[in-house]
């Protein structure tokens, strides 16, 4: 059985009951994978590709993954993090060669790295507009590094800026975090967190990775259920 591991932060990590509800894309993708694949997720709330790195998760996925396995990189909201040494990477550099380092790991090993663009936040504006984006700058060194070490890239960070844009303001809010006092049990106080995801919006961004699969054809689109209606 071949392994997909997955490289992230919080929009992608395995949750668990202390943190319900919310829901990473790591967490839900294997409803989109034939039974052939299982998902190894490594992904970790806060995580930056340097941070990542320097705490030996990258260590961890390099001593475990193996020919035809699959290596997903989605990084992008903690890299950003001017104010925060221990994470911050500029976009046109020390992340695009960071991202090298992962992407080498899996060629290393004969697995086939992905790259895949973090999702937009919720950045509405006050009259319901979705704004410029908070992730450009590291989106736009995500595929430099696409293309300087000819990589698939899912581009993500699109798809859902489209997709906030289309359901808007209060429709995107199911999504995410985002819900009023006394909705769950688990989480009894109001929430207005526009990063990270619930399970409808775990499943639904991860069918948009699951559709940019498709399109890339071939191994990639291998990994997918043969009846997915993308």
């Amino acid at each position: 059985m071949n392994v997909i591991f997955w490289a992230g932060d919080s929009t992608v990590q395995t949750n668990d009951y202390t943190t319900y509800p919310q829901t990473g894309i790591g967490q839900v993708f294997p409803l989109f994978i034939k039974e052939a694949y299982r998902v190894e997720n490594h992904a970790k709330n806060g995580r930056s590709t340097k941070s990542f790195m320097d705490e030996g998760r990258l260590a961890a996925i390099e001593e475990r993954i193996g020919e035809g396995d699959f290596l997903f990189i989605q990084f992008g909201h903690n890299d950003e993090k001017v104010a925060d040494p221990a994470r911050y990477t500029e976009p046109y550099t020390t992340f695009i060669d960071n991202l090298g380092i992962y992407i080498k790991v899996a060629r290393d090993h004969n697995a086939y790295p992905v790259l895949i663009t973090p999702i937009e936040r919720r950045c509405f504006q006050e009259d319901g507009t979705l704004g410029a984006g908070a992730h450009g700058d590291h989106v736009a060194g995500m595929k430099q590094a696409a293309e300087k070490y000819d990589v698939p890239l899912v581009d993500l960070y699109s798809m859902s800026r489209e997709a906030l844009q289309k359901v808007g303001e209060p429709g995107s809010r199911k999504w995410h975090m985002f819900f009023p006092e006394g909705e769950y049990v688990q989480h009894p106080e109001e929430s207005k967190d526009n990063t990270h995801l619930r399970y409808e919006g775990a499943i639904n961004y991860a069918s948009m990775i699951a559709k940019g699969l498709k399109q890339l054809g071939g191994r990639y689109a291998e990994l997918l259920l043969d009846d997915l209606n993308l």
